[in-house]
This record gives structure tokens, sequence and C-alpha cells, in this order.
């Protein structure tokens, strides 16, 4: 199940939940039960520089191919 950050505009508190991808946008109360509470963006999905130009990821020096890459399965 994905981990969705939040945080508490009340007290402050910064938690975590792991919820289905189904409830990704539901309201979460905080541990110290207050509701107002925003979700925090990953800093997982975000990529690039601050120009908003990226670099394309290094392509794999085996050469190999197939699922794992090692050129076993193909």
């Amino acid at each position: 199940m994905p981990r969705y950050d939040f945080r508490c505009r009340s007290c402050g508190a910064t938690f975590e939940l792991r919820r289905p991808m189904s409830q990704a946008n539901a309201p979460a109360l905080c541990p110290q039960g207050h509701e107002d509470t925003v979700k925090l963006l990953s800093t997982v999905a975000v990529t690039g520089t601050a120009s908003g130009g990226g670099a394309a990821a290094p392509a794999p020096a085996s050469g190999g191919g197939g699922c794992c890459g090692g050129g076993c399965c193909g």
C-alpha cells in the first residue's frame, strides 16, 4: 500500500498514513485528533532541476536485455 505524508495545520505535526490509492485524497486525522490536515507532496515524485530541465537516466552499461538486463532472458 502507498504511504502518504500529512501535516496538521493546527499543531504542526507531520505524520504518514498507509492507505489504498483510492483513498489518497480522503481527509486524515492527525495523531492528536485534529481534522485540519494537508497532504504533502512526496519528494520522490519531484524530478528535474530548478531551471525546469532534467537529465535523462543513464542506459545500462551491460547492454543486455530481458527482464533483468543481464541478457539471460533474451
